[in-house]
């Protein structure tokens, strides 16, 4: 089958020609792959420095959508035909940007009626991140105040958008291409991160007190949003980079996981549009080297996307 990933760990992306998955074991699923995303956390998986449950030569791709064509014996809720989106590690068979994946069916969900193959291969890694972050790593509740910097990205826009809904007032770091998509999806005050001043102009938002809570999705961005925070208050991240603890904050640094009910309950947010995603790219399989120079590069408008399964006449 056509697949696209590395023949060695570090290797260059490229087209592979890897053997057709096995039936699936019994608690199992195979996917007939429509669409994979991409992102820069790809790339850590190409440089070896993610294990995802594979050695090379091998398939990249955490992230997929399609269709369910054969289940295993002892799956009783996932039917062939479904069509399916999830983040699917330990990856069991090959990465997901190849034309079959073969997946623990507890680990993807049904896709919601009216999302399209694109939105539901881009959502998964960076919907259950922004979950994780607003309910695990923070707990913020209603009346608080949460400042999330970057917010034009993916991620970002997310973490804006379910922190909304719940009635947490978001202060947001936002250019000026985005500021008005991110205040669409619920920022109360939107600073421009070009400032070199804005965690003092979001501290004098909050009436000089500071945030209760931050997050960054900025690489290198930890230690400038932590001086917008108040005493006491929560940080996360999920760029790898924690600020050092100082005045009573705590501090998480984050790392997505698979989650199938957290992904369920988002994606009937997503289906009943309390959520949107807009993809930017969408990229053919062949094209996969590229499509992931443009995720690591940070690509502006949206989440990169692979087509693995060629559009039909018809579709």
């Amino acid at each position: 089958m056509r697949a696209a990933g590395v023949r060695e760990v570090g290797g260059r992306v490229e087209l592979l020609e890897l053997p057709e998955p096995d039936g699936p074991g019994p608690d199992e699923v195979v996917l007939e792959v429509e669409t994979a995303g991409v992102g820069n956390w790809d790339d850590i998986v190409r440089a070896g420095a993610w294990n995802v449950g594979l050695t090379p030569p091998m398939a990249l791709g955490v992230e997929v959508a399609g269709t369910v064509v054969a289940v295993g014996s002892q799956v009783t809720d996932l039917r062939v035909g479904d069509e399916v989106l999830g983040h699917p590690l330990q990856l069991r068979h090959q990465g997901c940007w190849a034309e079959r994946v073969v997946v623990d069916a507890g680990l993807v969900v049904l896709k919601p009626r009216g999302v399209s193959w694109e939105q539901a291969a881009a959502f998964p890694v960076p919907a259950l991140t922004a979950e994780q972050v607003i309910s695990e790593s923070l707990e913020v509740v209603e009346s608080e105040t949460l400042l999330v910097h970057g917010a034009g990205g993916t991620t970002g826009g997310l973490l804006v958008q379910l922190a909304a809904l719940r009635g947490v007032r978001v202060i947001a770091t936002a250019g000026p291409s985005s500021a008005v998509r991110v205040a669409q999806g619920g920022a109360a005050e939107i600073v421009d991160y070009h400032d070199a001043r804005w965690p003092d102009r979001v501290r004098e938002l909050t009436g000089g007190v500071g945030v209760d809570a931050a997050v960054n999705t900025v690489p290198g961005g930890s230690a400038d949003a932590v001086l917008a925070l108040r005493e006491g208050g929560q940080m996360a991240t999920i760029t790898g980079d924690p600020p050092a603890a100082e005045r009573g904050i705590s501090v998480a640094d984050v790392y997505v996981r698979p989650d199938a009910t957290q992904l369920a309950e988002l994606c009937a947010l997503l289906g009943d549009g309390r959520l949107a995603l807009s993809v930017g790219t969408v990229l053919p399989l062949a094209e996969a080297a590229a499509a992931l120079e443009r995720a690591v590069s940070g690509a502006k408008g949206g989440p990169v996307v692979l087509q693995v399964r060629p559009t039909r006449a018809g579709d």
